[in-house]
């Protein structure tokens, strides 16, 4: 009796030791986390741009990891790597005539969205005042747009209160806010069938124009795209005085003859996503995603932008919170939902990578995944942070679909790491807009749940001297463990987070 009475205590206890997360969150530390980033930030990877050798090498670097972590691909093939489908978007040839007017590109409009080439003839197009169309106001009400040409002018509507009629109140929407404003009402325009779409906005216009003549005046490069098979969209942002001839007093259909010629000029880019995967033991197809970019922006001038923190920081936290998971799995204590660890490429050119994953071709369903916890920069601190503990992290998005994924992300943190979370950048006016400017937000857009892990730019962000030597590596572990935590009270709990806060 004294035997068994000793052998159910050991068994007890081993089980209360094995359940406990902090044993496998030991499994991440700074020793390592810097060993990894010294590798993934040298040299040796060019600066990781999207579709050079440096990006390849990169994702050599990461299959490796994953096997030697005996941590399988998420694909059904067994491949690690999901190719993204790019083009290298040069400089269209575009003329515009309205009437008797020619327009010129650069001078009077550019180019925003991209289609094969072609040419438009209309004899009529659609103006729909700001472009807006939701619950509390609708430009596009009783007008069919359906293969025509939309136009569109900047800025939203206010109510007698001098309110905005969206938002409700002094502060402006995502109608008005920059490029957010820019994509939110040339998709709209598109999803409702149009054929081309004009925004006139002279502030605007005169920014993208000065962008782009800087860029043509390198080579002529735009931007990298995705290429993947979609109807052809045109859209243009124009100026004040090319405006004048399509801005009418009301919206409707309005005569005019508008003649539009495109040239596409592009060419292929080859690049891949790395998915990998630790199944869920009770729950295998619930999914908890992890992310990070793979990807920085290269070099310039010989020099190498290595971008230790940006993203190498992220990069090298998911595979040690990958290696403290499998260490879980090895003791029996594998989670309960799968944990897809997902390094996307293309971020600095768009957020393309992640744009593939959720809507072209999601590895996993999107109704399936629970929530995405996305790293980006969590190596430094921010110089501009001036109150508060050195030991913090920017969160952002936490509370923005699920009150129950911010609460537990509070309830976590103060029970396992104990860093102070500082929400300054939890706002998505904000002026520096980032809640839209890393990958979680393709998942926040389809309504999954995200936490955003930020430190906040510094004075080498996006510069050669983004080096390893400069991350804080103690600062660099307990964030990496608060995501590791994190995670595994969202794969573990009994139920999955809810969503309370749909948008539209």
């Amino acid at each position: 009796m004294k035997n068994y009475l000793l052998f159910c205590l050991l068994l007890v206890s081993f089980s209360l030791f094995s359940q406990n997360p902090s044993i496998y969150a030991n499994e991440i530390n700074a020793d390592e986390l810097k060993e990894k980033l010294y590798i993934y930030a040298s040299d040796e990877f060019q600066g990781r741009e999207t579709g050079t050798d440096g990006q390849k090498t990169a994702v050599k670097y990461l299959k490796q990891k994953y096997q030697s972590l005996s941590v399988g691909a998420a694909k059904a093939n067994g491949n690690y790597f999901q190719n993204v489908p790019l083009k290298l978007v040069k400089t269209p040839k575009v003329s515009i005539s309205i009437g008797d007017q020619t327009f010129s590109y650069y001078d009077d409009f550019v180019a925003v969205a991209s289609g094969e080439t072609t040419k438009i003839e209309a004899q009529e197009f659609v103006f729909v005042g700001y472009g807006i169309k939701n619950t509390l106001y609708n430009d596009y009400k009783d007008l069919d747009v359906a293969g025509k040409i939309v136009v569109a002018i900047a800025g939203e509507p206010k109510d007698e209160n001098d309110n905005y009629i969206v938002s409700g109140n002094n502060k402006i929407s995502k109608w008005s806010n920059g490029r957010q404003a820019l994509s939110s009402k040339r998709n709209l325009a598109k999803e409702l069938g149009a054929k081309a779409f004009v925004l006139i906005d002279n502030a605007m216009f005169k920014r993208y124009s000065s962008y782009y003549k800087a860029i043509e005046k390198r080579g002529g490069e735009s931007n990298l795209a995705l290429d993947v098979d979609t109807n052809s969209f045109y859209g243009f942002l124009a100026s004040s005085e090319m405006g004048t001839n399509l801005i009418q007093s009301s919206n409707g259909l309005y005569a005019q003859q508008i003649s539009i010629q495109y040239e596409n000029v592009s060419e292929p880019v080859s690049s891949e996503n790395v998915v990998a995967m630790i199944p869920g033991e009770e729950k295998p197809e619930e999914y908890i995603i992890l992310s990070a970019h793979l990807d920085h922006v290269g070099m310039h001038d010989g020099e190498v932008f290595n971008g230790a923190d940006d993203d190498g920081s992220g990069t090298v936290a998911l595979l040690e919170i990958a290696e403290a998971f499998q260490k879980a799995v090895e003791n029996g204590d594998g989670p309960k939902r799968s944990i897809i660890f997902l390094h996307v490429t293309g971020e600095e050119k768009g957020l393309l990578g992640s744009q593939y994953y959720t809507d072209y071709d999601p590895v996993v369903s999107l109704e399936s995944t629970v929530a995405n916890l996305n790293i980006d920069m969590i190596g430094r601190t921010d110089p501009k942070r001036k109150v508060g503990r050195r030991n913090y992290i920017y969160l952002i998005g936490s509370d923005k679909l699920s009150t129950e994924l911010h609460e537990l992300s509070e309830k976590v943190n103060n029970t396992y790491t104990n860093i102070e979370l500082d929400y300054t950048y939890n706002d998505e006016n904000d002026p520096n807009r980032f809640y839209y400017r890393s990958d979680h937000y393709n998942f926040a857009k389809n309504n999954i749940p995200i936490i955003f892990y930020f430190n906040g730019t510094h004075a080498d962000y996006h510069k050669a001297t983004d080096t390893p030597d400069k991350i804080e590596y103690d600062l660099l572990e307990n964030r990496t463990r608060l995501v590791f935590y994190t995670a595994w009270e969202l794969a573990n709990r009994k139920k999955r987070v809810t969503v309370d806060k749909a948008v539209e």
